[in-house]
């Protein structure tokens, strides 16, 4: 027999790739790493694993992906609620981050956030934000996969002066973490609004050169549309397309208002989307067209937006409205399948970030990122079909197990390596210092 770190076995695996579902299969995981996905009964011949989980009672997924989040915004969850998106930036948030966004301020609103996405199911994350060394601080005490954002923005900030500035600490940032394998970074120019002509295609220079992604809000509002025109006399896509930006290392978040000619170069060119259902609903910013995106094979992903937004950093969530979302818009019941949902959520997000060799499905050769949701409870029973369930019935609350490259971060709903009274007593002396 060979020997394993770890043997799990589940009632149901969706491997998302390929489609379908595994019925009492396991899967073998050493060193970090996914070695086999076999039926239960030949693992147990084939395997003498060190440790053996069994989940009589659950489906084993790819750990989610969240394909656009700020994470340290978590500590500014509900402090201006029900307002558009650009009074609530410029009147309330702009105004709390120039008065409180620190290094400390970054590093525990990230590790709370991480806590709560950890806890459903979340492995992944792509995150802009300021001081991203602090993000990366926390990540790895969290034991999240994280893609931080090298964010650029032309405003100076506790952090930095300016946009070149803001590139300098980025990138420097990068090269201190090089090695970590549980942290990729991109370029983050923030906005077509917030970032200069010149940073743009400096940007798209350094992406080729650095082989790195780059991470922008685009098209989020129509008042970001008409702003645009006003100013350059195009429409913010066209802007990025002519600075060199759009391409397929691009991951467009929000992308509401896209026309066809967008659209098409978006296929054309390989651009990924993260698509921020949620967020674009409380903010009233609109519903994107992915049905259109997916009709013509564009890779969209979700993605949470920040907590100050949302209010809730839930990728199940997410992938349950981004289905209902596109029925109702599309006037089609059958667009964005439960099988599609759930592989937006896992191996489009990867796909989007340029890592789907390494995470987003269950396979062997694959880091060991998984999550197991538990399907007995009353909300969730009968069972005819675990990825209905997964999009349609389940919630983050039945998320009981999950691991980032093979170490348990959630075991019984219980995070291993952080002390969840002590992200309480952060996030309450945060609150007091935002309420004065």
């Amino acid at each position: 027999m060979d020997t394993v770190d770890t043997l799990i076995a589940a009632a149901h695996v969706v491997p998302v790739e390929p489609r379908g579902v595994l019925n009492d299969h396991a899967v073998a995981v050493n060193g970090g790493r996914i070695v086999a996905v076999l039926p239960t009964a030949q693992a147990l011949q084939r395997y003498d694993a060190r440790e053996m989980v069994r989940l009589d009672r659950h489906v084993l997924i790819p750990g989610l992906v969240n394909l656009h989040c700020h994470a340290a915004m978590t500590l500014m969850r509900g402090i201006a609620d029900d307002v558009a998106l650009m009074p609530w930036l410029q009147q309330h948030i702009w105004p709390a981050e120039a008065k409180h966004v620190s290094d400390e301020f970054v590093h525990d609103g990230s590790l709370l956030a991480m806590a709560e996405m950890l806890r459903g199911g979340v492995t992944c994350v792509n995150d802009m934000y300021f001081f991203p060394e602090a993000t990366a601080r926390a990540a790895l005490r969290a034991g999240i996969r994280a893609m931080l954002g090298v964010i650029a923005i032309e405003f100076p900030s506790a952090y930095a002066a300016d946009a070149a500035g803001y590139l300098q600490k980025g990138l420097a940032t990068r090269d201190a973490y090089q090695g970590e394998t549980l942290l990729d970074f991109a370029l983050a120019p923030h906005s077509p609004y917030t970032v200069g002509d010149e940073m743009l295609k400096r940007i798209a220079v350094l992406a080729e050169e650095l082989d790195l992604p780059i991470h922008c809000h685009v098209h989020e509002t129509l008042a970001e549309i008409e702003q645009g025109l006003a100013q350059h006399g195009v429409r913010p896509f066209e802007r990025l397309r002519r600075m060199g930006v759009v391409g397929p290392r691009l991951i467009a978040v929000h992308c509401v208002h896209m026309d066809g000619i967008e659209l098409d170069t978006m296929a054309r060119e390989g651009v990924g989307v993260a698509h921020c259902p949620s967020s674009n609903l409380k903010l009233a910013s609109g519903i994107a067209p992915v049905a259109e995106m997916r009709e013509r094979g564009i890779r969209v992903g979700v993605g949470t937006d920040g907590a100050a937004s949302n209010n809730r950093l839930d990728v199940l969530t997410e992938m349950r409205m981004a289905a209902l979302l596109a029925k109702v818009s599309s006037g089609d019941a059958g667009v964005v399948s439960a099988a599609e949902g759930l592989e937006m959520a896992t191996l489009q997000g990867a796909r989007a970030l340029g890592i789907d060799d390494r995470i987003g499905s269950i396979a062997a050769g694959k880091s060991a990122d998984l999550a197991a949701v538990e399907l007995s409870s009353v909300e969730t029973l009968p069972c005819f079909d675990p990825v209905s369930h997964l999009a349609y019935a389940a919630g983050r609350e039945h998320v009981t197990h999950v691991w980032v490259e093979g170490r348990a971060r959630l075991l019984d709903r219980a995070l291993q390596g952080l002390d969840e009274e002590d992200l309480r007593d952060k996030a309450r002396w945060w609150a007091k210092r935002l309420s004065t």
